[in-house]
């Protein structure tokens, strides 16, 4: 048997660019997938993602009970039912709910991955959780959401954390993204601690206000959550 294949794309790729028979792992530290791996501990029953927040809209219209959540620049768009902030996922809301999801840069992920035979969450809260889903998978894509089309350091370096894990676990790297992530893995809770807290994207967040920082050092615990979730 072939050893699985761990192929990492930088940024997100175009909407259902990913081909069905691959394991599709969307990567947004900051905030989504961190997020939504709270929200689906708390009781989510389904994650729908939307490229747009008038998507999202429309589709509690059309589908009453619905909450639409996430967030534009960072803060919560004006109409939806919670923003990007883990804390707001509370198990009172999510019990059994379905999320129409539009964020800036995770739904983006999301979305690449969306023909995809299976779909999964990954970020640093719940990032061993993670690796043990992937161990069996024989074609693994991690998805980086980025920020805005671009690179961003604490998806990579996540992304590149989980290829690790699975080469130790038999696995081969393709490609040279997927080879670049691998040298930023890191290896204990206060690495990540200080990539993800010292990257720009936490930064800026961190300049947002008290409740952003919050978040931030949410997003920067390894393995907050223990289970792995998906959409």
């Amino acid at each position: 048997m072939s050893p699985a294949r761990v192929r990492v794309a930088l940024v997100p790729p175009a909407p259902e660019a990913l081909p069905p028979q691959v394991c599709a792992v969307a990567i947004d530290v900051l905030r989504a997938t961190s997020t939504l791996a709270v929200a689906c501990a708390q009781g989510a029953a389904r994650v729908i993602p939307f490229a747009t927040t008038h998507e999202a809209l429309a589709y509690r219209d059309a589908h009453p009970g619905t909450l639409v959540c996430g967030e534009r620049d960072g803060r919560i768009v004006p109409g939806f039912d919670l923003g990007n902030s883990p804390a707001e996922y509370t198990a009172a809301r999510m019990r059994g709910a379905t999320l129409a999801f539009a964020s800036t840069n995770g739904s983006r992920a999301m979305l690449a991955g969306a023909r995809a035979r299976r779909r999964l969450f990954a970020s640093f809260v719940a990032l061993s959780a993670t690796v043990e889903a992937l161990t069996a998978e024989p074609d693994v894509v991690l998805v980086c959401a980025g920020k805005l089309g671009r690179f961003a350091l604490e998806d990579a370096a996540c992304a590149g954390t989980i290829a690790a894990r699975l080469v130790e676990r038999g696995a081969r790297l393709e490609g040279e993204s997927a080879r670049l992530a691998a040298t930023l893995a890191v290896t204990d809770a206060a690495a990540v601690r200080a990539l993800v807290e010292g990257a720009d994207h936490g930064r800026w967040l961190q300049g947002l206000g008290e409740g952003f920082a919050a978040d931030v050092a949410f997003c920067a615990t390894l393995d907050a959550q223990p289970t792995v979730a998906g959409w």
